[in-house]
Protein backbone atom coordinates (compact mmCIF):
# COMPACT_ATOMS: atom_id res chain seq x y z
CA UNK A 1 0.00 0.00 0.00
CA UNK A 2 1.45 3.47 -1.26
CA UNK A 3 2.48 5.85 2.21
CA UNK A 4 0.17 8.27 2.94
CA UNK A 5 3.33 10.83 4.34
CA UNK A 6 3.99 12.87 0.98
CA UNK A 7 6.77 14.93 2.73
CA UNK A 8 9.08 14.80 6.01
CA UNK A 9 10.76 17.83 6.33
CA UNK A 10 13.25 18.66 9.45
CA UNK A 11 13.33 21.87 11.50
CA UNK A 12 16.09 24.12 10.36
CA UNK A 13 17.66 27.02 12.08
CA UNK A 14 17.25 30.63 11.83
CA UNK A 15 17.18 34.15 13.10
CA UNK A 16 14.90 36.89 14.83
CA UNK A 17 16.34 39.84 16.44
CA UNK A 18 19.12 38.22 18.73
CA UNK A 19 17.01 34.75 18.52
CA UNK A 20 17.29 31.20 17.25
CA UNK A 21 14.51 29.53 15.94
CA UNK A 22 13.37 26.15 14.22
CA UNK A 23 11.88 27.29 10.84
CA UNK A 24 9.46 24.61 9.61
CA UNK A 25 8.23 26.23 6.50
CA UNK A 26 8.39 27.47 4.23
CA UNK A 27 10.61 24.77 2.72
CA UNK A 28 11.92 24.46 -0.86
CA UNK A 29 9.68 21.26 -1.33
CA UNK A 30 7.02 22.77 0.43
CA UNK A 31 6.03 26.37 0.36
CA UNK A 32 2.20 26.07 2.33
CA UNK A 33 0.42 23.69 3.56
CA UNK A 34 -3.59 24.86 3.52
CA UNK A 35 -3.52 28.39 4.18
CA UNK A 36 -0.48 27.93 6.46
CA UNK A 37 2.46 29.96 4.95
CA UNK A 38 5.15 29.92 7.80
CA UNK A 39 5.94 28.46 11.16
CA UNK A 40 8.28 29.05 13.13
CA UNK A 41 9.49 26.80 16.63
CA UNK A 42 11.05 29.02 19.46
CA UNK A 43 13.23 27.65 21.70
CA UNK A 44 13.11 25.76 23.71
CA UNK A 45 15.76 28.64 25.77
CA UNK A 46 16.74 29.47 28.89
CA UNK A 47 17.67 33.24 28.97
CA UNK A 48 20.33 34.62 31.39
CA UNK A 49 19.85 37.90 33.53
CA UNK A 50 21.68 39.84 30.42
CA UNK A 51 19.26 38.16 27.32
CA UNK A 52 16.09 39.05 26.45
CA UNK A 53 14.12 38.51 23.29
CA UNK A 54 13.79 42.19 20.90
CA UNK A 55 12.18 41.95 17.60
CA UNK A 56 12.32 45.69 16.88
CA UNK A 57 9.13 46.90 15.04
CA UNK A 58 8.34 45.09 11.81
CA UNK A 59 5.74 45.72 8.96
CA UNK A 60 3.63 42.43 7.89
CA UNK A 61 1.05 42.76 5.12
CA UNK A 62 -1.22 40.39 3.43
CA UNK A 63 -1.14 37.75 6.24
CA UNK A 64 -2.71 36.89 10.22
CA UNK A 65 0.16 36.39 12.96
CA UNK A 66 -0.50 33.61 15.47
CA UNK A 67 1.82 33.32 18.49
CA UNK A 68 1.59 30.61 20.93
CA UNK A 69 3.37 30.03 23.74
CA UNK A 70 4.27 26.90 25.79
CA UNK A 71 6.39 29.06 28.28
CA UNK A 72 7.67 32.26 29.03
CA UNK A 73 5.84 35.83 28.36
CA UNK A 74 6.50 37.96 25.25
CA UNK A 75 4.98 41.73 25.48
CA UNK A 76 3.63 42.66 21.88
CA UNK A 77 2.50 46.46 20.78
CA UNK A 78 1.44 47.15 17.19
CA UNK A 79 0.12 50.16 15.20
CA UNK A 80 -3.14 49.95 16.06
CA UNK A 81 -1.99 50.69 19.49
CA UNK A 82 -2.31 47.62 21.21
CA UNK A 83 0.23 46.42 24.01
CA UNK A 84 -0.07 42.77 25.54
CA UNK A 85 1.31 40.19 27.31
CA UNK A 86 0.81 37.05 25.57
CA UNK A 87 1.71 33.95 28.53
CA UNK A 88 1.54 30.13 27.59
CA UNK A 89 -1.98 28.80 26.14
CA UNK A 90 -3.10 32.30 25.06
CA UNK A 91 -3.02 33.36 21.64
CA UNK A 92 -2.34 36.28 19.86
CA UNK A 93 -3.96 36.99 16.18
CA UNK A 94 -3.15 40.04 14.21
CA UNK A 95 -4.20 40.40 10.89
CA UNK A 96 -1.76 42.44 8.95
CA UNK A 97 -3.92 43.32 5.75
CA UNK A 98 -3.00 45.92 3.93
CA UNK A 99 -0.40 46.85 6.45
CA UNK A 100 0.46 46.62 10.21
CA UNK A 101 3.57 46.93 12.07
CA UNK A 102 4.53 45.08 15.39
CA UNK A 103 7.22 44.76 18.18
CA UNK A 104 7.62 41.27 20.59
CA UNK A 105 10.11 41.68 23.59
CA UNK A 106 10.68 40.46 26.41
CA UNK A 107 8.23 42.26 29.44
CA UNK A 108 9.72 44.58 31.63
CA UNK A 109 9.59 42.74 34.99
CA UNK A 110 11.26 39.77 33.36
CA UNK A 111 14.03 41.65 31.39
CA UNK A 112 16.43 41.40 34.53
CA UNK A 113 16.16 37.67 35.32
CA UNK A 114 16.58 34.35 34.28
CA UNK A 115 13.21 33.35 32.04
CA UNK A 116 12.62 30.27 29.51
CA UNK A 117 10.88 31.06 26.28
CA UNK A 118 9.08 28.36 24.14
CA UNK A 119 6.55 28.43 21.63
CA UNK A 120 5.21 28.69 18.16
CA UNK A 121 4.94 31.86 15.57
CA UNK A 122 2.64 30.63 12.54
CA UNK A 123 1.53 32.97 9.43
CA UNK A 124 -1.84 32.31 8.04
CA UNK A 125 -2.48 33.81 4.21
CA UNK A 126 -5.55 35.68 3.69
CA UNK A 127 -7.46 35.01 1.11
CA UNK A 128 -7.76 37.23 -2.29
CA UNK A 129 -10.64 39.56 -1.07
CA UNK A 130 -8.88 40.25 2.10
CA UNK A 131 -5.67 41.02 1.26
CA UNK A 132 -5.89 44.55 1.34
CA UNK A 133 -8.39 44.81 4.25
CA UNK A 134 -7.75 47.00 7.36
CA UNK A 135 -5.42 45.30 10.51
CA UNK A 136 -7.06 43.71 13.14
CA UNK A 137 -5.37 42.48 16.53
CA UNK A 138 -7.03 39.85 18.57
CA UNK A 139 -5.46 38.06 22.30
CA UNK A 140 -8.00 34.99 23.35
CA UNK A 141 -7.28 34.14 26.90
CA UNK A 142 -6.35 30.08 27.08
CA UNK A 143 -9.48 29.42 28.80
CA UNK A 144 -11.12 30.31 25.89
CA UNK A 145 -9.80 27.21 23.78
CA UNK A 146 -11.70 24.29 22.89
CA UNK A 147 -10.26 21.20 24.96
CA UNK A 148 -10.99 17.88 25.29
CA UNK A 149 -10.40 14.32 26.37
CA UNK A 150 -11.95 11.38 24.35
CA UNK A 151 -10.03 7.87 25.35
CA UNK A 152 -6.43 9.21 26.87
CA UNK A 153 -6.20 11.41 24.68
CA UNK A 154 -6.12 15.31 25.25
CA UNK A 155 -7.04 17.70 22.29
CA UNK A 156 -6.90 21.56 22.41
CA UNK A 157 -8.21 23.17 18.95
CA UNK A 158 -6.27 26.73 19.29
CA UNK A 159 -7.77 27.95 16.29
CA UNK A 160 -10.42 26.84 13.13
CA UNK A 161 -12.92 24.24 13.04
CA UNK A 162 -13.63 20.71 13.32
CA UNK A 163 -16.82 18.86 12.97
CA UNK A 164 -18.78 20.58 16.01
CA UNK A 165 -15.97 22.26 17.44
CA UNK A 166 -14.92 25.63 17.05
CA UNK A 167 -11.99 28.27 18.20
CA UNK A 168 -12.87 31.68 19.15
CA UNK A 169 -9.83 33.13 17.02
CA UNK A 170 -11.86 34.89 14.04
CA UNK A 171 -9.94 33.01 11.21
CA UNK A 172 -10.84 34.11 7.85
CA UNK A 173 -10.52 30.43 5.55
CA UNK A 174 -11.27 27.16 6.70
CA UNK A 175 -8.52 25.61 8.60
CA UNK A 176 -7.56 23.93 11.69
CA UNK A 177 -4.75 24.14 14.71
CA UNK A 178 -4.75 21.14 16.84
CA UNK A 179 -2.64 20.12 19.66
CA UNK A 180 -3.11 16.45 20.89
CA UNK A 181 -1.09 14.98 24.04
CA UNK A 182 -0.87 11.63 25.07
CA UNK A 183 0.66 10.24 28.37
CA UNK A 184 0.78 6.62 26.99
CA UNK A 185 0.65 4.94 23.51
CA UNK A 186 -2.58 5.91 22.19
CA UNK A 187 -4.19 4.94 18.48
CA UNK A 188 -5.78 8.37 17.07
CA UNK A 189 -7.71 7.96 13.97
CA UNK A 190 -9.12 11.67 13.17
CA UNK A 191 -8.95 11.67 9.45
CA UNK A 192 -12.42 11.91 9.69
CA UNK A 193 -12.90 15.50 11.05
CA UNK A 194 -9.49 16.82 8.58
CA UNK A 195 -9.99 18.40 5.47
CA UNK A 196 -7.53 20.17 2.89
CA UNK A 197 -4.13 19.62 3.12
CA UNK A 198 -2.57 18.59 6.48
CA UNK A 199 0.72 18.82 8.25
CA UNK A 200 1.81 17.18 11.19
CA UNK A 201 4.78 18.56 13.70
CA UNK A 202 5.67 16.56 16.81
CA UNK A 203 6.92 18.72 19.24
CA UNK A 204 7.96 15.59 21.88
CA UNK A 205 7.83 12.06 21.54
CA UNK A 206 7.10 10.24 18.45
CA UNK A 207 4.47 8.84 16.52
CA UNK A 208 4.24 5.64 14.29
CA UNK A 209 2.44 6.08 10.51
CA UNK A 210 2.41 2.55 8.67
CA UNK A 211 4.66 0.85 10.77
CA UNK A 212 7.55 3.39 10.52
CA UNK A 213 8.73 5.82 13.63
CA UNK A 214 8.94 9.90 13.31
CA UNK A 215 10.95 11.75 16.23
CA UNK A 216 10.83 14.83 17.78
CA UNK A 217 11.20 18.54 14.93
CA UNK A 218 10.05 16.51 12.28
CA UNK A 219 7.23 18.23 9.93
CA UNK A 220 5.09 15.25 7.79
CA UNK A 221 2.72 16.35 4.91
CA UNK A 222 -0.08 13.85 4.45
CA UNK A 223 -1.08 13.08 1.01
CA UNK A 224 -4.77 12.73 2.15
CA UNK A 225 -6.17 14.57 5.44
CA UNK A 226 -8.75 11.89 5.58
CA UNK A 227 -6.22 9.36 5.95
CA UNK A 228 -4.71 10.65 9.34
CA UNK A 229 -3.92 7.68 11.18
CA UNK A 230 -1.03 7.46 14.04
CA UNK A 231 0.12 5.80 16.84
CA UNK A 232 1.70 7.51 19.45
CA UNK A 233 4.80 5.73 21.72
CA UNK A 234 3.93 7.19 25.02
CA UNK A 235 4.43 10.44 26.02
CA UNK A 236 4.08 12.39 22.78
CA UNK A 237 2.69 16.78 22.06
CA UNK A 238 2.03 16.96 18.44
CA UNK A 239 -0.07 19.52 16.30
CA UNK A 240 -2.08 18.98 13.44
CA UNK A 241 -2.95 22.01 11.26
CA UNK A 242 -4.05 22.83 7.75
CA UNK A 243 -6.84 23.33 5.62
CA UNK A 244 -8.12 24.51 2.32
CA UNK A 245 -5.56 25.89 0.13
CA UNK A 246 -5.82 29.14 -1.74
CA UNK A 247 -6.31 28.71 -5.91
CA UNK A 248 -3.52 31.74 -6.34
CA UNK A 249 -0.63 31.74 -5.64
CA UNK A 250 1.12 33.81 -2.36
CA UNK A 251 4.25 35.62 -2.87
CA UNK A 252 6.39 36.24 -0.07
CA UNK A 253 9.51 38.73 0.30
CA UNK A 254 10.78 39.47 3.93
CA UNK A 255 7.57 39.81 6.07
CA UNK A 256 5.25 40.39 3.12
CA UNK A 257 2.30 38.26 1.61
CA UNK A 258 0.67 39.03 -1.31
CA UNK A 259 -0.93 37.26 -4.93
CA UNK A 260 -0.15 40.20 -6.55
CA UNK A 261 3.75 40.79 -6.91
CA UNK A 262 3.13 44.77 -7.46
CA UNK A 263 1.85 44.93 -3.61
CA UNK A 264 4.96 43.35 -2.57
CA UNK A 265 6.85 45.92 -4.38
CA UNK A 266 4.77 49.15 -2.88
CA UNK A 267 5.47 47.73 1.00
CA UNK A 268 8.70 47.46 0.20
CA UNK A 269 9.26 50.89 -0.93
CA UNK A 270 7.26 52.31 2.04
CA UNK A 271 9.26 50.26 4.78
CA UNK A 272 12.25 51.57 3.09
CA UNK A 273 11.48 55.19 3.10
CA UNK A 274 9.21 54.76 6.25
CA UNK A 275 6.18 56.30 5.06
CA UNK A 276 3.87 56.14 8.23
CA UNK A 277 0.76 56.33 6.13
CA UNK A 278 1.16 53.12 5.01
CA UNK A 279 3.02 51.69 8.10
CA UNK A 280 2.27 53.83 11.23
CA UNK A 281 4.53 54.07 13.75
CA UNK A 282 3.77 51.66 17.29
CA UNK A 283 3.03 53.92 20.47
CA UNK A 284 5.66 53.54 23.01
CA UNK A 285 8.05 51.80 21.16
CA UNK A 286 9.08 54.01 18.05
CA UNK A 287 12.87 54.69 18.41
CA UNK A 288 14.27 52.41 16.17
CA UNK A 289 13.01 49.43 13.56
CA UNK A 290 13.79 46.26 11.29
CA UNK A 291 15.66 47.68 7.92
CA UNK A 292 14.66 46.34 4.69
CA UNK A 293 16.88 43.37 3.69
CA UNK A 294 18.50 42.92 0.40
CA UNK A 295 15.36 42.03 -2.57
CA UNK A 296 15.16 38.13 -2.25
CA UNK A 297 11.59 36.34 -3.41
CA UNK A 298 11.61 33.00 -1.86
Amino acid sequence: MQSNVGLILEEKAADIGNFMVGRLLPFRQKRAVGPFLFIDHMGPACLKEHQNLDVPPHPHIGLSTLTYLFEGAIFHRDSLGNAIEIKPGEVNWMTAGKGVVHSERTPEYLRKEDKFLHGLQIWIGLPKELEQTKPSFFHIGKEEIPSWEENGVSYKLIAGKIKEKQSPVPVHSPLYFIEIKTKTAQKINIGNQLFGEVGMYVLDGTVKIEHKDYGTKQLLIAKNANLCEFETNGETTLYLFGGEAFEEERFMFWNFVNSDKEILERAKENWKAQNHEAFPKIPNDDKEYVPLPEPKFR
